[in-house]
């Protein structure tokens, strides 16, 4: 079994993205951005419709997403960064139904967790990037806030992990990790 991990080079995140826009899958390329963003499940993301990101009344993008958790009900705000909001134009999902789920097939239906993961397991293997899986993008945002200097804690909060553990495994942080810290302090 192939255990899902982040996207830890750069350069094979602007592949992975380019890979969309190159084939003008605006629909993915908001999808994957907005996954690599916010750390959202994919349940979480195939739920949203275009009113969740763009206020339609007064003509402007909403500052966040509010998503509940399904087992505690608890209710979380993620903020709309100009990266999701400029994929959101792409997509032109301004000129959409806002009622309407963002994420659906030529028929106008939802799609499934399992399209995700085949469309994300494709651009992967396209890229060159190895095995991907809807988790790699949620991996792959919490690796960068790490890299980043992000609080323990917040991570936590974040994921929604119960431990710093969890949260630990999540992440994935390797030996290699471990060895560029130790090389960048000359104290």
């Amino acid at each position: 079994m192939n255990t899902a991990k982040p996207i830890k080079n750069k350069d094979d995140i602007i592949k992975f993205k380019l890979f969309f826009i190159k084939r003008k899958e605006y629909r993915n390329y908001l999808l994957i951005t907005i996954q690599l963003n916010t750390a959202l499940k994919i349940g979480h993301i195939l739920n949203l419709k275009h009113k969740d990101l763009y206020d339609y009344d007064n003509k402007r993008f909403k500052n966040h997403i509010t998503v509940r958790d399904e087992k505690t009900r608890k209710a979380q705000e993620i903020y709309i960064n100009s990266a999701i909001r400029d994929a959101f134009k792409l997509y032109d999902g301004i000129n959409k139904c806002p009622d309407e789920n963002i994420f659906t097939n030529k028929q106008g239906k939802p799609i499934s967790r399992v399209q995700v993961y085949r469309i994300i397991k494709e651009a992967g293997e396209a890229c060159n990037i190895g095995h991907l899986s809807c988790n790699s993008l949620r991996k792959t945002f919490g690796y960068y806030a790490w890299k980043k200097g992000a609080e323990p804690a917040l991570l936590m909060e974040i994921f929604n992990h119960k431990s710093y553990n969890s949260t630990k495994r999540f992440l994935c942080i390797s030996q290699e990790d471990k060895d560029n810290l130790f090389g960048h302090i000359k104290l």
